[in-house]
């Protein structure tokens, strides 16, 4: 059975839909907003709020006051739920399955709010009749209120069960997902193609070779001066006697 979480202090939100709605006056048209607003610790507890405004931010922050206020806790299987469950509420029905470890929340943008919130990592879903957000987070917590483990099943019926599929499934899982042994993050792979015909050609680009434009045209950082223009045909080198006066 599900009970109230008075502690929702440090309950996380998200914002499921802003709603515009006008009515007409003497004056002209009206407009006010309605939020819907879920809010969740990711450990169990998961509410839903909804509060209308003539702004939007009112709206919002009326809707998250609400959906703290309302937040229930409902039974979960690690990361998971613990068996198949179906909610209906008026014309949209909800179904969730669990899964194993690793195949992440398979749902919609509304019932995967829910399920982000209330911490479920690992579940399939699967929605039918209406597709109208309100009435398909409705269902969802109908759902999630009908969910029951084995230990509460045991004390009601008063008999010991063995392990379920799902706790099989879930023990299975977690031996077959890496587990990682250190903090730090792994490095990348470093490229060392091509090493060593670089390494070969005794210093690459702008060694003693003069790199790009050869010594004798003065290459980018080489031994002939820089980065420069090739002498002109005509024009004296530096070795060569000054030219005869007649």
């Amino acid at each position: 059975m599900s009970g109230f979480n008075n502690d929702s202090r440090d309950a996380d939100t998200t914002t499921v839909g802003v709603y515009r709605t006008s009515t007409t006056v003497a004056g002209g048209r009206r407009f006010s907003f309605a939020a819907m607003v879920v809010s969740g610790d990711r450990q169990g507890g998961v509410g839903v709020g909804y509060a209308k405004s003539t702004q939007v931010p009112s709206a919002v922050e009326k809707a998250e006051k609400e959906s703290r206020r309302k937040q229930k806790k409902f039974n979960m299987q690690g990361r998971t739920i613990p068996h198949m469950v179906e909610g209906r509420y008026g014309a949209s029905k909800v179904r969730l399955v669990p899964a194993a470890p690793g195949t992440g929340v398979i749902a919609g943008a509304s019932v995967r709010s829910i399920l982000d919130m209330i911490g479920v990592q690992d579940c399939l879903t699967k929605c039918f009749g209406s597709s109208n957000p309100k009435n398909l987070i409705k269902a969802t917590m109908i759902a999630l209120g009908k969910l029951r483990t084995r230990e509460m099943v045991e004390a009601l019926r008063g008999i010991t069960l063995s392990n379920t599929e799902v706790e099989d499934a879930i023990t299975r899982g977690s031996a077959a997902i890496p587990v990682a042994r250190g903090a730090q993050k792994a490095q990348g792979p470093v490229n060392t193609v091509g090493d060593e015909r670089r390494n070969s050609r005794g210093g690459g680009r702008g060694g003693s070779g003069g790199g790009r434009g050869g010594s004798g045209g003065g290459g980018r950082g080489g031994s002939g001066g820089g980065r420069g223009r090739a002498p002109d045909a005509g024009a004296p080198l530096a070795g060569d006697p000054p030219p005869a006066q007649a």
